[in-house]
């Protein structure tokens, strides 16, 4: 069965007037995008999965409100609805409340070359970021990834701004000492 090609104005449309077609086009065509996406946050696939499909429903049920505003618009929305789903499940699974011995996590000064982190394979770095605790990322991903402010995450993430600085320092020094340990295992 071929698959229908439509613009990011036309599938919205279409979607919105109720096309199944139409939305089964935009499912394949993002979701395995949003399913990525979500693992940044959740650092369970079978978790992230059903996150997506939350999403999926949320916006089948809403995406007669999105307002496209041009190209890649319709991505830029998707990804704030399956953010808002991930964040929604950590605060509800205490997942960023959850006791994490700061004091534990070491502050290094150290800092690994740029030359050497940028022959680290980008599915390894996500790794490292995938393993450190749930607030830490959560806080790294909304921090750096998407350009929001400590006043956004404390918001977002029902945290005061000093929780969201601290988590930032805390998984910056730790994501480092996980970079320099890859580095150091790793280097011929």
């Amino acid at each position: 069965m071929q698959r229908k090609l439509y613009t990011e104005d036309e599938l919205v449309r279409r979607c919105a007037q109720g096309d199944h077609d139409a939305f089964r086009v935009l499912y394949e065509q993002y979701a395995p995008r949003m399913l990525a996406y979500l693992m940044r946050y959740v650092n369970d696939r079978d978790t992230a999965q059903d996150l997506l499909q939350e999403g999926f429903i949320k916006v089948y049920t809403s995406i007669s409100q999105f307002e496209h505003r041009g190209e890649g618009s319709l991505q830029s929305w998707l990804k704030v609805v399956m953010r808002n789903e991930a964040l929604q499940y950590l605060r509800h699974s205490d997942a960023l409340r959850e006791s994490v011995d700061i004091d534990a996590t070491p502050l290094s000064e150290e800092i690994p070359d740029a030359e050497d982190v940028e022959l680290i394979p980008s599915d390894v770095l996500m790794q490292l970021l995938g393993e450190l605790p749930d607030g830490y990322r959560t806080v790294f991903n909304l921090y750096v990834m998407e350009e929001k402010s400590h006043k956004e995450i404390a918001n977002m993430l029902g945290i005061k701004e000093r929780s969201s600085a601290s988590q930032l320092v805390r998984a910056k020094a730790l994501l480092t000492e996980k970079i320099k340990n890859w580095i150091k295992e790793n280097k011929e």
